[in-house]
């Protein structure tokens, strides 16, 4: 049965859900059932995150027509995809000849707001990547917003690509955190070991509170903590905010904490707990995906925003 990492178990005993993270424990596995690899197959789109050579972690996401993701076996991800040049994890990954890199994946669909998480070790095998995993893990629809896909057609032209970084959030930028409804968090444990995860809720959740300073509310849901396991230990995370609309994708890198403290909880409607991520380095790459979203549909599980 799979376990938990002391990072995990410490802040399952200090939110007083030992017994709900035992049960969802049951949820965690290494093999991908035939519905699951099903589920992979049909998406344009996994999240990934990883680590880049000076430490930082970063979240990015791969795209390709439904197909570009295929499970051969039960304990092994194939993606048929590459960062590409100017993505913080390009050279993580396309540098992975016969090394392995530990990367954290989440597979998300949105119309339908099903996702799982599949974490593993990769090796870069040609234009794509082989990944055995060591979990998968299954998630709730909760505070998923639903939209539909689509990709650019050979009329459309997209934006030209564009990659620039700063180490603090730009007016417009900020803009964009401040009306975000999604975006993916990425983690790693002390031992290196990733993680990539959703984070929704409805437009405000994300508080600005300056260029270099996120905070979010870490609302009710399965109680294993992997990603606030993983700050624990290692503080290290990346955040990825998709431009759903225009293909644009902001990418973060800094530092992350959770604050406890209630009295400052209890003035966001709808947190258990709140985390606040220091942001150190700022990546925006214009055209990065040629997907296209439709408007949301806002979960009815997200908590009001005041």
């Amino acid at each position: 049965m799979a376990t938990y990492h002391s990072g995990e178990s410490a802040v399952q005993e200090r939110a007083g859900l030992e017994r709900q993270a035992d049960f969802s424990r049951g949820g965690i596995g290494d093999t991908v059932p035939d519905v699951a690899a099903e589920f992979l197959a049909a998406q344009p789109m996994l999240v990934v995150g990883g680590t880049d050579a000076a430490g930082r972690v970063w979240a990015t996401q791969l795209t390709g027509e439904p197909g570009f993701l295929r499970v051969p076996g039960p304990r092994t991800l194939l993606v048929d995809a590459l960062p590409e040049p100017g993505d913080p994890l390009h050279e993580t990954l396309t540098g992975a000849h016969g090394t392995a890199v530990r990367i954290g994946m989440i597979g998300i669909e949105p119309a339908t707001r099903r996702r799982m998480r599949i974490n593993g070790r990769a090796v870069r095998t040609g234009d794509g990547l082989r990944v055995e995993l060591d979990q998968v893990i299954a998630n709730c629809p909760k505070y998923l917003q639903k939209r539909d896909h689509r990709f650019l057609g050979p009329g459309e032209t997209a934006t030209p690509r564009t990659v620039t970084g700063a180490t603090a959030l730009t007016a417009g930028q900020q803009r964009v955190l401040r009306e975000a409804d999604t975006f993916f968090v990425a983690t790693a444990s002390d031992r290196g070991d990733a993680d990539a995860s959703h984070r929704g809720g409805n437009p405000g959740f994300v508080q600005v509170l300056s260029p270099t300073l996120l905070r979010w509310p870490d609302y009710t849901g399965n109680a294993m903590f992997l990603t606030l396991g993983n700050l624990l230990l290692n503080p290290a995370a990346g955040i990825l905010v998709p431009g759903w609309d225009t293909g644009t994708a902001l990418h973060l890198s800094g530092t992350a904490r959770t604050v406890w403290d209630e009295e400052e909880t209890r003035s966001v409607p709808g947190a258990q707990r709140l985390v606040e991520f220091s942001v150190e380095e700022v990546r925006e790459i214009t055209a990065a995906s040629g997907l296209r979203w439709s408007e949301p549909a806002y979960s009815r599980f997200n908590p009001a925003v005041a």
